[in-house]
Parts: C-alpha cells; structure tokens; sequence
C-alpha cells in the first residue's frame, strides 16, 4: 500500500436465550478490553529513548498537530489543548481565525504534506477534522508516518478509503479512535448492559434516524454561478482529492454535508452517533442486503446533491447467539415512527432510536445520550438494572490520549469504527444506485448481485492524489 500523495513537489515525506447471548457478549467484551489493556504499560523514560516507536512517555506530554481547526476542528483541540499544540493546519483563513486567535504561538500551515515535511519529526498524534472526503488523505499521511490518529465521522468518504486506513493503522501499530464521541458516554454502556441481561430479550428489529436536513437539492441551480475565490481559502487544497470543480459558496463552510462529492449527508454525519449503541450491544457487523428509498428526489438529474428525506432498510444475518435483525434508517423529512408502546403524554426522540425485542422495547436519543428507557414507563419500573459491568471512560478525546500512552486500544478505534462508518457508506450507494436492493459480500468487499454498484466502493481521485 503506497502512502497517499500529492504530485505537487511536496513529498509525502427459534432463537438461544437471551441471557445466553448476554453473557457471550459481556464475555467477548472483557476479554478484548483486557487484551488491549496489557498491550502496554506507563513506562517513565525519555522521549528520545523511545523516539520512532510510536509510544510516548506516560511523564511528558503528547505533542499534537491538527487538520482542519475550524468548526468541528475547534472543538477538538480544545479537547487536546492540554497537550503540546505544535501545529495547525488549515486551508480557510477565515473558518480557522478563531482557533489561530486563541493559540497565536502555534505553527500553521495550509498544506499537510508540508507541515509533515517541516516537523514530522516532532509530531506524536495528529486530529483530522477536515470535510469528509479528505479524512482518508490526512489520516493516511498521518498513520504512513507512525502518528497516532484521532479522526472525525465518519473515517471516509467511501469503503475503499475504510479498509485501506484499518489495513495502515494495524500495519503502522498506531492509537486510533473515530470521533464519535457518544462511544465513551455513560449511556452507551448502560444500554449494552441492558441487552446483554435480556431487558427486551431478543432483538429483532431497530428503528434509527435523524432529522437533519443535509440535502443540497434546492442549492443545484446555484452551480452555475462563478464567484472568485476567497482571499484566505485554497480552493485546490480544499478540493483535495475529489475532481475539480469551480468554487461555489454553497459547499462551504459546512454545507459540504449536503454534497455527494464532498460529505455524506445525514445517513454519515449522523450513524456513527446513533447506531453506535445497537451496533456494539448486538454485534451487528456487516449487513447482508441494504436499500435505500427517498422522495421528491432523481439520482440520475440530482445525483450531486444528497436526498431531503431518506430511507433505509438494513439487514443482518444471523450472527453467534443473536438470531437476524432489520435495522431501518430514517433522515431528513423521514422520521422514526413513532412506537405504539410509548404513552401519549411523552414526547418521541427524533434523533435516536427504537429497539424491538421479543420482550420489550427500549428507546434512546442523540449520541444514546437522550436517556436509555424501557417502554412503557410500568416496564421501566419494573426492570431491575444490572450491574455495571463495561468499563467507564471519561471523555473520547482522553480515552484516545490516554490509549497513546498505555500502548492499548482506544474504545472506537478503526478496526470498531471502520465497520460503523461502512456501514452508512452502503447506505449512500445504495442511494446512487436509484434504491436498488443490494447483497453485500462484505469479505469480497462487493455487491453480488449489482456489478455496477462496485464502482463507487473506490471512486477515483483527482490527478495528483493517491492513496
């Protein structure tokens, strides 16, 4: 595998029981939390008797560099921030001031092969929180060269990207961790507890969603307006390595969610966050078909912007103890129905989702932080709570900091969120392809029985950029 690059001149320097399958996968849990705990103890030696190995002193501080400073960006060096900052890179002027504002004496680059080229050598860790489709370019440049990764949601902008960054991140033995921050939240694991005692028995069936409106659709007509550049922004570096087009003010700043070549829509902004519970509590893996339906929207003539609403059904086989589950994903002007379990008094999460067993129903909201219940109240009631058996994490950010200096795994490190942001990419194929239902061979990484689908698990770059 060839480190991504830039030819610029820049050189990249009938179903078991439910409590049976509670305790395999409380069991599983354990036993892979221990193993990455004794990957590593806290070694008080000097950075540079350990310099290139790609662990650091628990006694010194991390010494970080982060991509993409603005917006999200901002939020994640301040998590960092009592680290060393060392550097920053961004190519907005404008979106990244009040980042370079609050932290005047750190370096800052636009380019990130040339800040890698220029200090490299000093930087331990590096945050990505650039737009989605250059995750894979930055991260990758960052793993190639031994750093540890802390990477926004979802990891990529296509599966190709996903496999490729797990492969380096395994090969490279570096901490990584997605920024999906609801992972290391209270309720996530009191959620995983709940399942694995059998609080709704077999899970069959989950109702998931979120009603952001990340659809460019009214925005298309406003392409063919040609408005220069920013002063502060370089457009060629922004565009990075999706295909060249004209700057237009209705890609950023944020709305590039809303754009196929740039973001994910809400199925990737968003699944990451509120997947995450059922994904880690059922094992969920990947699916065996997925289908995606939507309205008031023509792939063929808007296939540029993201769907207003969206629909889609996946469905997973059958896995260990557990038996099948359909997962349905609801976005945009699409909503979660709501369950007839709940009392009419209560107000529905909108973001969130509807957990169906055998035995019950438990419902969650955003990031699994909206409050983990059992439907209806008496039910909830009468639930004895189980102990507390997951580890508990104070904050993502520090769980990923603190993996770097134990030398174990971070809790949504690649190999967990590869699989999760996979997960919302066939959802988006599946949109590109019209809503054709597709069979996905997930070890063979490709549609069966839809040849065309494959050419959007590795989309081509742009001339010049390379994984």
């Amino acid at each position: 595998m060839k480190a991504p690059q830039r030819q610029s001149g820049n050189k990249p320097s009938s179903v078991p029981s439910a409590l049976h399958l509670a305790s395999i996968s409380r069991r599983s849990f354990l036993q892979r939390y221990a193993a990455g705990a004794l990957l590593g103890a806290p070694m008080i030696v000097p950075r540079h008797v350990i310099a290139g190995s790609g662990q650091t002193p628990p006694s010194e501080k991390i010494n970080i560099a982060s991509i993409g400073v603005g917006g999200m960006g901002h939020g994640d060096v301040m998590s960092v921030s009592g680290e060393n900052l060392i550097a920053f890179c961004d190519v907005d002027d404008t979106r990244a001031a009040n980042t370079f504002q609050k932290f005047p004496d750190v370096k800052r680059f636009k380019d990130f092969w040339k800040m890698f080229d220029a200090m490299g050598k000093q930087i331990d860790a590096v945050t990505v929180s650039t737009p989605d489709h250059t995750h894979a370019v930055a991260a990758m440049a960052a793993i190639k060269r031994g750093k540890h990764v802390y990477c926004q949601k979802p990891l990529a902008h296509s599966i190709y990207e996903v496999r490729e960054l797990m492969a380096a991140a395994r090969k490279y033995k570096v901490v990584t961790q997605l920024g999906n921050q609801g992972h290391s939240f209270e309720s996530i694991r009191i959620f995983c507890e709940w399942i694995w005692a059998g609080a709704i028995g077999n899970v069959h069936t989950i109702h998931a969603g979120c009603p952001a409106l990340n659809s460019a659709v009214g925005a298309l007509a406003g392409l063919k307006e040609r408005p220069p550049v920013p002063r502060d922004l370089d457009w060629d570096l922004w565009l990075g390595p999706a295909q060249t087009r004209p700057f237009n003010p209705a890609y950023l700043p944020g709305r590039w969610r809303a754009w196929v070549p740039f973001g994910n829509g809400t199925l990737g902004d968003w699944a990451c966050h509120v997947v995450d519970p059922v994904f880690w509590a059922l094992d969920l893996g990947a699916p065996a078909t997925v289908e995606a339906t939507f309205k008031d929207y023509d792939p063929k003539t808007q296939g540029d912007a993201y769907p207003p609403g969206l629909q889609v059904t996946f469905e997973f086989p059958a896995k260990g103890n557990r038996g099948p589950v359909t997962l349905h994903w609801y976005s945009g002007t699409e909503r979660i129905p709501r369950p007839p379990e709940l009392e009419p008094d209560r107000k529905a999460d909108e973001t969130g989702a509807v957990v169906i067993g055998n035995k019950g129903v438990i419902t969650y909201g955003s990031h699994g932080a909206g409050g983990v219940r059992i439907i209806p109240e008496s039910k909830m009631r009468e639930f004895k709570r189980p102990e507390k058996t997951i580890p508990r994490v104070k904050e993502h950010h520090q769980d990923w900091l603190d993996a770097i200096r134990t030398g174990r795994k971070a809790g949504s490190d690649f190999s967990y969120g590869g699989p999760l942001s996979e997960l919302a990419l066939l959802g988006i194929i599946s949109t590109k392809m019209g809503g054709v239902k597709l069979e996905w061979d997930a070890g063979k990484m490709r549609f069966p029985n839809c040849p065309k689908a494959n050419a959007h698990l590795h989309p081509p770059y742009r001339g010049g950029w390379r994984l």
